[in-house]
Order: structure tokens, then sequence, then C-alpha cells
């Protein structure tokens, strides 16, 4: 009996988990379905001005919204994307298991846009897999970059990424740093840099000394606006000519509205969460533009409003001066204050990716890559012993909560 129940209530979980717009996305409906009912204005020229800004020492100019596509799964959205306006998609080799730099390359093909976009892509080996030598490492890289570049039918990229540093060792590790080099002196990437999600001061800190990349994608939103160190980093970063494109913006959007008081609701009405967040971060001029991962139409058009006009409006500023509102977006800091709060050790902070990638945007691929790059007896499997989770968060996540539901996927 107590097997059966388990089961059924990880039907529920996963039922829950997936759905909604991007569950949809996930299991191929029609585009029909994704549509915003006023798609039929889409050849209409639009009078209002899209702001530009110009990716550091790099010369690129591109609107301040862009897309990031590691969630969306249906190439009408990343054309009509281009159609309103977007000129810069970032995709990664490990998305989807390489079907969405497919899906990009097919889209601008058939756009025969290649000239008028700016097309980012990530090279990524797990983190479980790092103990090799330099000169494998580099072997490998050329390899996934090349495979990239067929992929997205193109004989070049704009920008290349080392993708998910976390650390100065592999930032710089000599094998890396040499392939990248080689591939944009021999043009097949125009320029290079890294991602990030965690340490994110340190590696900044750390490419600012060193001078090799050109951009950097990050992670930056409004819960993580008390943070100097980090946004001093950012800022001397731009002022060295280093490119800033920011991701995860928008904290945990809708998805996490169960978590948060009856007085709170209100602001998950509607597009105020995604506006006002949004502009908080373009606000900051030393982000040259922002990827959101929007998965449909609807948010599409809520993300791409903002590439107008970066004035709050008097709902927005209500939203953004509520104290509450920062301390319950519900996005993990990734600052590894909580990994001394539990008694194994737990890489708690991954987990959390995990949780994000699996239940906000129900993107199971990511969510997969997450957990399996957490190294032996730091993972999941060690919390199925433990009554009750100890962890705790300095910014009011609910670990444990999130734990239980991760342990229901991955039973």
């Amino acid at each position: 009996m107590a097997n059966n129940t388990n089961d059924f209530s990880r039907r529920k979980f996963l039922a829950t988990t997936v759905s909604g717009l991007s569950a949809m996305a996930l299991f191929g409906l029609s585009n029909q379905t994704l549509s915003s009912p006023d798609q039929e204005r889409k050849n209409q020229v639009s009078e209002k001005k899209i702001i530009y800004r110009t990716l550091g020492k790099t010369g690129i100019s591109m609107p301040i919204v862009n897309m990031g596509v590691m969630n969306a799964l249906d190439p009408a959205l990343v054309k009509r994307s281009y159609e309103i306006g977007v000129r810069h998609f970032d995709t990664a080799a490990w998305y989807m298991r390489g079907k969405n730099e497919e899906m990009v390359g097919n889209v601008i093909k058939e756009l025969k846009a290649r000239d008028k976009v700016i097309i980012g892509t990530k090279i990524y080996i797990p983190h479980e897999q790092r103990n090799i030598s330099a000169a494998e490492a580099k072997e490998r890289y050329l390899k996934i970059a090349h495979e990239s570049l067929k992929r997205l039918q193109t004989d070049y990229v704009d920008i290349l990424y080392s993708h998910s540093i976390n650390n100065i060792e592999w930032l710089n590790n000599p094998g890396i740093v040499e392939a990248l080099q080689k591939l944009k002196k021999e043009g097949k990437a125009r320029f290079i840099g890294f991602s990030t999600h965690s340490n994110m001061t340190a590696c900044i800190n750390e490419a600012i000394r060193t001078c090799v990349c050109d951009v950097i994608l990050t992670v930056f939103n409004y819960a993580l606006g008390e943070y100097p160190d980090y946004i001093n980093a950012l800022k001397n970063a731009a002022a060295k000519g280093i490119g800033l494109i920011a991701m995860k913006t928008q904290c945990s959007q809708y998805w996490y509205r169960q978590e948060l008081p009856e007085t709170m609701q209100k602001f998950y009405q509607g597009k105020i969460l995604h506006t006002a967040v949004l502009k908080w971060v373009l606000r900051h001029d030393f982000i040259t533009t922002a990827v959101p991962g929007y998965t449909n139409f609807q948010q599409m058009e809520e993300d791409f409003s903002v590439a107008y006009n970066l004035e709050y409006t008097e709902q927005e500023k209500k939203f953004l001066q509520d104290r509450n509102v920062k301390m319950s977006l519900g996005y993990c800091h990734q600052c590894q204050r909580c990994v001394p709060t539990c008694p194994k050790g737990v890489d708690i902070p991954t987990l959390m990716r995990t949780h994000m990638y699996a239940t906000c945007y129900g993107n199971f691929y990511q969510a997969q890559d997450a957990i399996e790059s957490i190294p032996d007896k730091k993972g999941l499997n060690q919390c199925t012993t433990c009554g009750s989770c100890q962890a705790k968060c300095s910014n009011q996540i609910n670990i444990s909560k999130r734990i239980d539901e991760l342990k229901l996927i991955y039973a």
C-alpha cells in the first residue's frame, strides 16, 4: 500500500510539474495552441523604437531583449521572435542533446538571416568529467565546436562560450583557453567567453584579470540586488570592455506562487512580474542585453515589450518597492551558505537548480544534466535516509519541500 501511495503522489506531482504552456510545448502541441490571439498583427510595422546597446569591445549592437532558446521547442516561436525584432539567439550544444541548435539553425536558414542575427552557443563538459588533461579538454572542445557549427548550419558563431564555469581552475584550463583562441583565430567564433551560474563574482574577477574573454553570460536578477561585491564585479568587467549578457533574469516567475502568502498573489497576475524584474535588470546599463527563456508567444510579447521602454509603470514601482517581493521570489542565489547546514554536505545549490529546470521550465534534459553533475556522496541519494531536512536557506527558500519534490521525480 505504501508503494502505491508513493506512486500516486509521484504521478500527481509530475502532472503538476509539466502542466501549462511549457508542458504543451514539451509534448509537441500545435503552434496554434501556443499562439497569441493577435498574431494577425504580425506584419504591421511598429512605430516604437527598439533600444540597442553595444556588447562591450566586440562592437556588436543588439536589442536589449533577446531570446534564450534553451526551453523552446517550437520553431515558429524562434521565427516570430526574429520578426518582432529579436536579433540574438542563445543556445548550446548540450541543450536537448543538440536538437536546440538544430532548430535555431533551421529557422535562421529558412529566414535567410544569418548575416542579420547574432548566434551564441556553448561548449559543455559535465562537471564529473572535468578531471581530464588539458590536451583532452582542448580536443573535446574543438570537436564539440565543429559539431555545433554543423547543427547550426553555419561557418561561424558570433559568441562561443565555455559553459557552466564555477571555478577559476576550469576557467583557466590551458586546453580550453587554447581551443577557444584557436577557434577565434580561425574565424569559427567571432568572440569567446564563458557562462556562469555559481561562484560568479570570483570567476568574473578572474576574467577581468586575465583579459582572455570578450563576453560573459551570467545570472543577474532582482533577487541578487543586495550583493554589492557581485555588482561591482559586473561594473568592473563592463569597464574593461567585456560584454555582459544576463540570464535567469526573471527569477522563478509564476511557478512558485503557491509558496507565497495570499497578500503576494496579486503580483503574480498578468505581466507585472515579468516586465518589472526584467526592466530592473536592464536599467543597469553595464548589462548589454537579457536572454529570457520564454516558451510561448504571450511570454515573448511581454518580455520584448521591455525592449522599447525601461521606465517603470506605477504598478511596477509598487511591486519592486515591496520588500516582501524580493524575499519571496523563490530564487536560489547559489550562494552556498546552505551547504554547511546540511549534516551530509549535500550539493544543495545544484539540487535547487535541478528543481528549477524540472518544475519551473519543464526541461527534464537540463534537470537530468544538472543532477548528474553532482559528485558522488553529494547528491540526492544522500537525502533519502534523512527523516527531515535540516538544511537552512538564508534567503527563505524552502529547501526541504523542494528536495522532497525531487525525491518524487527521481524515485
